[in-house]
């Protein structure tokens, strides 16, 4: 049975934990204020921008320009999105099932799976699995810029135009709202009109364009940019959803902790009870004894 010293320890042990959970819900709310402005300041421009090159893209030809290739596919090159940091609930767990069951589902129908991530999460679960990765990008959660996004978009532009790799989906979790993190996988490259049924939908029948200065120089310069802008798109998706699910799990650590201390309080003070009873008992049997 634990004495009244033990139960102590462990609620001091217990409080202080509550302090660091309680900082850290802190901070990371403070995290979540700046990434979640940049992120619904891009996310308008990055969903039209994606609309109007998939306008554009329906009346060209798919020889126009490098990445909008539609070739065979025989290498598919998933890129995972994960934080570099844990204490963030299920986040990056849900986000690794669902890159396991895209890979083991290509892997079945016969298609060559590459494998990129951005995190230490992502590196260190293939890693552990003995998966080897293509590419791994590490320290960017908590600090995205545009250089990052630029970065990884130059590898991925440059595997594909090489036909290294044939197809390239994003992994990530977009950001809904404080409590709700939605795992996306996203079809980045090639460009391709057919499979993006909201923007045929709402455009109907392709449109006949005039292209100035030329299909080639406008295609130059913004599909790349594209790829560029849906990359950091999900970089800061995932950054803003990494600090909501952070933000969450210390609250609900915090909320535990209370509950915690709640419950050893009462355990100690009934402890304490017991121990003045048996104390009281003991001087009544010492009196009655001496009367005796």
């Amino acid at each position: 049975m634990a004495t009244l010293r033990d139960i102590k320890i462990r609620i001091k042990a217990v409080q202080n934990t509550q302090k660091i959970t309680k900082a850290m819900k802190m901070v990371s709310a403070s995290k979540l204020r700046k990434v979640q402005n940049r992120m619904l300041d891009l996310r308008p421009y990055a969903e039209k921008m994606r609309g109007v090159l998939m306008n554009l893209a329906k009346g060209a030809d798919s020889e126009s320009h490098p990445l909008l290739a539609c070739r065979p596919r025989k290498t598919v090159e998933v890129l995972v999105i994960t934080s570099d940091r844990g204490l963030c609930g299920a986040f990056n767990t849900n986000i690794l099932k669902a890159a396991q069951k895209f890979i083991d589902e290509h892997t079945k129908n016969g298609f060559h799976v590459s494998i990129s991530t951005v995190g230490k999460k992502a590196r260190d679960y293939f890693k552990r699995r003995g998966v080897a990765t293509r590419h791994s990008w590490t320290g960017i959660s908590g600090n995205v810029r545009f250089s990052n996004a630029q970065e990884i978009a130059k590898d991925v532009k440059d595997n594909f135009i090489n036909e290294t790799i044939d197809e390239v989906t994003v992994v990530f979790n977009a950001f809904k709202s404080m409590a709700t993190q939605t795992v996306t996988v996203a079809h980045l490259l090639p460009l391709s009109p057919e499979e993006d049924g909201k923007e045929g939908a709402a455009s109907g029948a392709a449109v006949d364009f005039i292209y100035e200065p030329s299909v080639e120089a406008i295609f130059d310069e913004l599909i790349p940019r594209n790829i560029d802008i849906q990359i950091f798109r999900a970089l800061l998706e995932s950054s803003a959803a990494e600090e909501a699910a952070r933000m969450s799990a210390m609250e609900n650590a915090t909320k535990s902790c209370s509950e915690m201390v709640g419950s050893l309080t009462l355990k100690f003070n009934k402890a304490r009870q017991a121990a003045i009873t048996g104390e009281l008992m003991d001087i009544v049997g010492g009196v009655e004894a001496l009367k005796g």
